[in-house]
């Protein structure tokens, strides 16, 4: 089990890898030639800058936590059993968003979770271009981090926020994914206000406050939510997965079916 003096201790140092890996990220978009962009054998789209950030995290978490594995969206055909053996990795998306990267739209991140018996603990997300880092851990609470006038990075608490009885519910939905079913759920709230953003910023967006709900109503991958699902969930909001008996990072299956982010 993870005790709160190694949260304590990792939270910072994950934060700091996070922004770094950032940076690495940031010298392939900021260059001027159009991005190289391969297809990996699911069709999603793959490039140097997920490459960059994957490498530099490995490398650094297994300098800072030789005795934890990890489960990256870049290197991630471990065999379950050998993945069934773990009690704590740590679950990582170098580049979430690779389109909204592709696109130059700002909206991507980096997420590195630390999984424990199955359910994250601490997770940090970056958003490089936003230049806003959002973390969490079990017990020292969540928060939203942006640059400070003398450099720094200055922390602020967050917290999820119910929408008010003369509010419009805020529903933020993905920018590059259709999501049948969408009209559906917008139909149980005659006051809403829809909003597409990329990557696993909607479950910042939940944890801040800034919106109430984030439903996905198609597939994504244990490492597209992991950081997410732990800023949110420490943040106040809940969050629950269709289908998933039982600790939800710790199964054979890496694909998630839907699930609902709700403060």
């Amino acid at each position: 089990m993870t005790t709160p003096t190694e949260l304590q201790m990792l939270l910072p140092a994950i934060r700091e890898l996070s922004r770094a890996a950032g940076e690495a990220i940031l010298a392939v978009y900021n260059q001027a030639q159009a991005i190289d962009v391969q297809n990996k054998a699911d069709d999603s789209p793959l490039t140097a800058a997920d490459l960059a950030a994957h490498q530099l995290i490995c490398q650094t978490l297994a300098t800072l936590t030789p005795d934890i594995p990890v489960l990256s969206e870049e290197a991630a055909d471990i065999p379950w059993s050998t993945r069934q053996q773990w009690t704590r990795y740590w679950l990582v998306d170098p580049l979430d968003g690779t389109k909204e990267f592709i696109k130059r739209n700002g909206e991507f991140t980096v997420n590195i979770a630390l999984i424990d018996q199955g359910e994250p603990v601490l997770g940090v997300i970056h958003a490089p271009v936003l230049q806003k880092t959002y973390s969490a851990a079990v017990g020292l609470g969540a928060f939203r981090e942006t640059p400070a006038a003398n450099g720094a990075w200055q922390a602020e608490p967050i917290h999820s926020r119910k929408a008010q009885p003369h509010e419009s519910v805020r529903i933020v939905g993905s920018r590059s994914h259709a999501q049948p079913g969408m009209d559906e759920v917008l139909a149980r709230y005659p006051q809403h206000e829809l909003v597409a953003v990329g990557s696993s910023l909607k479950f910042c967006l939940v944890a801040e406050g800034s919106a109430q709900l984030y439903p996905r109503l198609g597939p994504t991958m244990l490492w597209d939510t992991g950081a997410g699902h732990v800023i949110a969930s420490v943040a106040g909001a809940s969050v629950r997965y269709d289908g998933i008996e039982g600790p939800a990072y710790h199964r054979e299956e890496l694909r998630n079916g839907n699930f609902w982010v709700e403060a």
